[in-house]
């Protein structure tokens, strides 16, 4: 009498959504299909649509539950609440017809039996006909039961699957929406349980959630029960890796970031307390929940997954999947997996400028504009970092900071930040570059912005006006300019992006270029890294506690402190190289100042205090020092580790501040101790051309590299004479300055004739697109800009290449 009621798991598949919901037809796919491939799914049986229907025919329930629905009042609460527990009740207090009863039973046993018991534990969980529609998502609103075991366990769960399908918010739900409560139909899918309280669980996803980014595997994973994950209620930790080096067996986890962790969800004690929350375990906190074997295999699987289901869709189809990982038998299992609906419809092909329209009544100060975007929010004025200075400002997002200028210690706050405002500082300080590579806009040298500007105060920062940064009062209109990239025009020369921030390489990834002309170390050990290499590897020497107590949490899940450094400055220059890979990514190496290296934790025990550490210890004469070498030697490990375990060998190196041949020469036997060989697996070398002593020799140092890559900001600075970071002289320092301007002239004529590639990365073509004209004519090999000069770059180029054609 009754047919199609109960099915096989692997029975089911992706064309039978109306007759198994969408997460069973999901499940019976990947059984049937893609566990042959080697990814593991549970197996188990499916109570149909059909067996729903017939249940609720045989009750005569249409009738009952139409009365209580239709005297439902829209947006009375409490009507809600009374109408949906009482349809429930109806449900669950219904019976099952005899046959289809027996059926389920049956299934139950069949399934125990392949895994080896009389009675197995399963997980029951709702599957409805209308999940993850294109217009409307159910996904979520009906429930799951776990850790259910014998026949009458069973049926109670099924029959409250069944009554899930009328929770207040599934109710809710289709009343806004305009769909028929019996015209969506519930199947239920009964799975073989992984323990996964006893293990570990998270989600994945086939692309990066926040941009769009296509080539990555997003792990989220935590111990116990995944149901926390979900809530947000946990710090998760989260793994990168990087799909095409993977898909060629490289060992290609790009990040691994430790979350807290700090509570698990298991099963309850009783039959009445279904799960609880208890707190990890202290040292479990400290390690990572999955080991690399497994990362790996989970990111294998996701892809197959993904290449599965975009080949029988015909377009590219991103998964957000489910897996867990059995604490018995530290199996690994997919228990779900469906098309990602949100983030792969993001459009990423328009960037967007901005124009004010300018009121002068409302000017309040002005300075030297970074980047060309508008922005505006309440004004917190911070003199320092200090715990009660941040305690009393409560800084929120959104807000404009301002301050007198920063260090990389302010990035977390400025990453908050709608806008930048500093006393002092040019258009290279460190709030400017950290401005730049965020895309928030900067106003800097203003003199005396935290004495003219009020708290609280609302105003507008517009950077969209050329040179000068203009302060309003107020909130001040403007337009906002978008350009579909697509309809940019061509360019012949090569146009590379300057990036410092892992965090933002993969919104940047989408833009056109030919790769990144500067990805700067000292950014990612500022911030990922966050203490002094030679600390890091010389604290226990140390009579300080503090500072190897500090030291012992940082490094807490990995193996010893080598092991931090290299993995988490490779993970670093990973995600950047990825974000842009096969194009070619050169990476300079550290470049921070003694003074700067001194705010690291633990610099205080290995700096020295330079009168100008400007023009001081930096670049590559550390590299060779006893002083340093065995830190620099773990840059070159984590170059090694990145190009050769990891698979991007698109990444090249820069050598930062050299200033003789001689010294150039040290750095590569430097490197080559410690693993890097300029040619060795297609590395290339690069030199920063920043001094006039690589102008004025740029022969001699051609013969040692691969190219050069002007640095115009040190070479700006060191050819006038003047101090980049003062607003004093801020006037003065202009990259267009004839005197710059014959050097880079004669380092390209130099370059040229001895075949070696020049490009530039400093800031002069980002800030003024006449520069890059000028170098275009020059026949400049290429030129990086930061990602929100990229238009009027390439606008720029074009119509210079076009006049010279």
């Amino acid at each position: 009498m009754y047919q199609n009621c109960i099915l096989r798991l692997d029975q089911a598949g992706i064309g039978d959504i109306a007759l198994v919901g969408g997460k069973n037809a999901s499940l019976g796919e990947m059984l049937r299909h893609l566990t042959p491939l080697g990814v593991s799914v549970p197996d188990g049986f499916v109570i149909t649509v059909e067996g729903y229907r017939a249940f609720v025919e045989a009750n005569d329930l249409e009738p009952a539950i139409k009365i209580l629905i239709s005297g439902i009042e829209p947006d009375n609460l409490e009507s809600l609440r009374r109408a949906g527990l009482a349809v429930r009740q109806i449900i669950r207090n219904a019976r099952f017809p005899q046959e289809i009863s027996k059926d389920i039973i049956e299934a139950y046993y069949t399934l125990s039996k392949k895994y080896g018991q009389d009675m197995t534990d399963v997980a029951v969980r709702s599957s409805a006909t209308a999940e993850d529609l294109p217009d409307a998502s159910f996904a979520g609103q009906q429930e799951t039961y776990l850790n259910v075991r014998g026949p009458a366990a069973l049926m109670d769960a099924v029959r409250n699957c069944f009554a899930s399908l009328f929770t207040d918010r599934a109710i809710s739900y289709r009343a806004h929406f305009g769909f028929d409560h019996f015209a969506v139909g519930l199947s239920v899918g009964v799975q073989k349980m992984v323990r996964s309280d006893l293990g570990v669980s998270g989600v994945a996803f086939s692309l990066d959630t926040e941009s769009g980014f296509k080539d990555i595997v997003v792990i989220n994973g935590s111990y116990g029960l995944g149901e926390l994950i979900v809530q947000g209620s946990i710090s998760p930790d989260e793994f990168i890796v990087f799909k095409p080096t993977l898909k060629n067996n490289y060992a290609s986890i790009i990040e691994k970031k430790l979350g807290s962790k700090s509570q698990l969800m298991v099963y309850g004690d009783d039959p009445d307390e279904r799960v609880k929350i208890i707190a990890t375990d202290k040292s479990a906190q400290g390690e990572f929940c999955l080991e690399d074997e497994n990362i790996l295999k989970l990111s294998r699987w996701v892809c197959q997954i993904e290449d599965y289901y975009t080949g029988i869709k015909g377009y590219w189809c991103p998964m957000d999947i489910e897996w867990a990982v059995d604490g018995l038998t530290r199996d690994l299992f997919i228990v779900q997996a469906r098309p990602e609906t949100i983030h792969s419809r993001r459009e990423q092909s328009k960037l967007t400028e901005y124009t004010i329209n300018r009121n002068d009544e409302k000017l309040l100060l002005k300075g030297i504009a970074v980047g060309d975007k508008i922005a505006g929010g309440k004004v917190s004025i911070m003199h320092s970092l200090d715990k009660r200075s941040i305690a009393a400002h409560d800084f929120k997002e959104g807000d404009v900071l301002v301050t007198d200028m920063t260090d990389p210690d302010w990035e977390p706050i400025m990453k908050k930040a709608s806008a930048i405002i500093t006393n002092k500082g040019g258009r290279t300080c460190h709030a400017a570059i950290v401005a730049r590579e965020m895309g928030v806009p900067a106003i800097v040298g203003c003199g005396n912005a935290t004495e003219i500007l009020r708290e609280k105060q609302i105003v507008t920062v517009s950077c969209a006006e050329g040179d000068e940064g203009f302060i309003y009062s107020g909130e001040v209109d403007f337009t906002k300019i978008e350009t579909d990239l697509k309809d940019l025009p061509k360019i012949k020369t090569p146009l590379m992006l300057n990036v410092g921030s892992p965090a933002m390489a993969f919104q940047y990834a989408h833009l056109p270029n030919a790769g990144v002309g500067l990805a700067r170390q000292e950014f990612i050990i500022n911030n990922h890294i966050r203490v002094h290499p030679m600390a890091l590897l010389k604290h226990k020497e140390l009579n300080d506690s503090k500072l190897s107590e500090e030291i012992e949490i940082l490094i807490r899940g990995f193996k010893n402190e080598t092991e931090y450094f290299i993995k988490k400055l490779s993970f670093g220059i990973a995600r950047i190289a990825s974000a842009f890979f096969p194009n070619k990514v050169i990476v300079r190496f550290s470049d921070f100042k003694s003074n700067e290296y001194f705010n690291l934790l633990g610099g205080d025990h290995f700096e020295p205090a330079e009168e100008n550490p400007m023009i001081g210890w930096r670049g590559a004469s550390r590299y060779y020092s006893p002083n340093y070498k065995e830190a620099f030697g773990l840059e070159c490990k984590a170059i090694e580790y990145t190009r050769n375990k990891i698979g991007l060998t698109n990444v090249a190196v820069m050598v930062p501040f050299c200033r003789t041949v001689e010294e150039l020469i040290k750095v590569k036997e430097t490197m080559k101790e410690f693993g890097l060989e300029q040619g060795k697996d297609g590395l290339e070398l690069y030199l920063m051309a920043e001094l006039p002593s690589n102008i004025l020799m740029a022969k001699e140092f051609a013969k040692h590299i691969d190219g050069f890559s002007i640095g115009s900001n040190d070479l700006t600075q060191l050819t006038l004479g003047l101090d980049r970071d003062s607003s004093l002289v801020a006037h003065l320092y202009d990259e267009r300055n004839d005197a710059v301007k014959t050097l880079l002239r004669m380092l390209i004529i130099s370059a040229k004739e001895s075949g070696v590639k020049v490009g530039i990365c400093g800031q002069g073509p980002s800030d003024y697109p006449d520069f890059a004209q000028f170098l275009v004519e020059l026949g400049i090999d290429s030129i990086s800009v930061t990602p929100d000069a990229l238009i009027k770059t390439v606008k720029a180029i074009h119509i210079i290449e076009n006049t010279h054609n």
